[in-house]
């Protein structure tokens, strides 16, 4: 076990907090035994002044978590088939949160695989995009508002080795249409676990659930 995250460090500006949140290690505790991933890739939303935010429009009973307080996950179903997960950010009773969009699996990747059997023995691709990262990490509507700092959580965040300055590299997000082209997605130059990417398409606004 590494080091937990202070809250403090995740109460600040969802772009800020993005960039704390690459080299981190999510572990979940899954039927098959632990998953332990390193977070590769992310992408930081804002609230009501980002029209790619679930909370632009402002505050509503799917939103709530993305409110705060900080370190809390915010789940939500997406295109009727897959779970998206993220660590909320900024100050309690503003919106933000970042989105993780892909990890390096830690742990031991037998397990990994039989959570995720379609990535036929490529590692890369276990947790390679936000479905397959909830997947492999069991993370489900019941996860919504977990606190990922607390030690005793089904799922934690841990500090991790962190990720040197010039191994970062941003651009613009992906699978979204408006905003699209704010530099708000980080990832760790280098890693085959980097979601390739893909502009977005319009669609309807906030999560399906």
């Amino acid at each position: 076990m590494t080091a937990p995250l202070d809250r403090a460090e995740l109460a600040v500006d969802p772009l800020a907090a993005a960039r704390h949140l690459l080299g981190t290690e999510l572990v979940a505790r899954v039927p098959e035994g632990e998953v332990r991933v390193r977070i590769v890739e992310v992408e930081a939303y804002r609230g009501e002044d980002d029209p790619g935010s679930h909370c632009y429009r402002g505050r509503t009973p799917r939103n709530d978590v993305m409110w705060g307080p900080a370190g809390h996950l915010y789940v939500y179903f997406v295109y009727g088939m897959h779970f998206c997960a993220n660590v909320v950010a900024l100050v309690d009773g503003r919106p933000g949160a970042v989105l993780l969009r892909a990890g390096e699996v830690l742990s031991d990747p037998a397990v990994a695989h039989v959570r995720r059997p379609t990535a036929r023995g490529r590692d890369a691709e276990l947790a390679r995009g936000p479905a397959r990262l909830c997947t492999l990490l069991g993370l489900a509507r019941e996860h919504n508002g977990l606190d990922v700092l607390d030690p005793a959580s089904p799922v934690r965040l841990e500090r991790g080795t962190g990720v040197p300055d010039g191994s970062v590299r941003t651009g613009p997000r992906v699978g979204v249409a408006a905003a699209q082209q704010r530099p708000w997605r980080l990832w760790v130059a280098g890693s085959p676990a980097v979601t390739p990417y893909k502009a977005g398409r319009a669609r309807a606004d906030g999560p399906d659930w």
